[in-house]
């Protein structure tokens, strides 16, 4: 069993690959199989699995949410009470709420099971620049 804990730097709303890192990192560790466990230590941000081929998937996907769950300073969003830290942070909380927080992956032979076209990203829902950590364990 091992642990660790990935840094990503975010710029605001949108997916943050880190697959890269989490090969790396597995490939240090193990050359058999078991489960990574990844969650993410933060409230209003997120974690996916997503295509990593076409950057317009991550803008389309970035867009969506957007449009699902508006600012707080939109019209339709206020009923929200919990405004005080800005307009894009209890819809954060929202989106964080119907998006994953962890996520399973199978690793064979070192390497996490992923489809061709599939990364694993940290999707940032806020708007101001932030420094996001994502806990990491293997058991094999």
């Amino acid at each position: 069993m091992a642990s660790t804990e990935f840094s990503i730097e975010t710029r605001g709303p949108g997916l943050y690959e880190f697959t890269k890192d989490v090969r790396e990192w597995l490939s240090g560790q193990t050359r058999g199989e078991g489960l990574l466990t990844l969650f993410v230590r933060h409230t209003s941000a997120s974690l996916l699995i997503q295509e990593n081929a076409d950057p317009e998937v991550r803008t389309d996907l970035t867009e969506f949410l957007h449009r699902l769950v508006p600012p707080s300073d939109d019209p339709s969003m206020r009923y929200l009470t919990h405004t005080y830290e800005g307009p894009d942070d209890m819809p954060a909380h929202i989106k964080a709420a119907l998006l994953p927080v962890s996520l399973g992956i199978p690793v064979m032979e070192g390497r996490p099971v992923l489809g061709t076209w599939q990364g694993i990203y940290l999707v940032e829902h806020r708007l101001a620049p932030h420094h996001r950590r994502v806990a990491a364990h293997f058991g094999g």
